[in-house]
């Protein structure tokens, strides 16, 4: 009968690791680069994030953690003025670093409109997105 109390006690906090990590309206404008495409975009620097990768003895999900690295990063990116963040290694004890780029949107919708404008000038065959990535 003491035990589930203690245990209700004891989950609060792994609860409530990540209520207080939310994508801000900056946030919201940065986009990831999970294939690394950033060719053509101003570098911006680099932001370092970290989150709890433990609470006490108890290991956090893998899957949460990367999750609130990239809304951190994402947040982090929009104060230095960028649009595109891409991870440069993997998350390690809770902390990682991204680079921060300014693509500009134009630069983002323009680049596979060019590649088929450039592909069928060069003879080859012409093709159509499906979906802007």
């Amino acid at each position: 009968m003491k035990a589930a109390p203690l245990i209700l006690v004891l989950s609060l906090p792994l609860a409530a690791c990540s209520w207080g990590i939310k994508l801000d309206a900056g946030g919201e404008k940065v986009r990831t680069a999970w294939n690394g495409d950033v060719g053509g975009c101003r570098d911006m620097g680099r932001v370092t994030v970290s989150v709890l990768d433990r609470v006490g003895p108890v290991d956090r999900s893998d899957l949460k953690i990367r999750d609130e690295l990239e809304v951190m990063a994402r947040n982090e990116a929009a104060t230095l003025g960028a649009d595109t963040i891409k991870p440069l290694g993997e998350p390690r004890d809770g902390q990682q670093s991204w680079g921060a780029w300014h693509c500009g949107r134009g630069a983002n919708a323009a680049q596979p409109a060019m590649r088929i404008q450039q592909r069928a000038a060069d003879g080859g065959a012409e093709t159509y997105p499906i979906k802007d990535h």
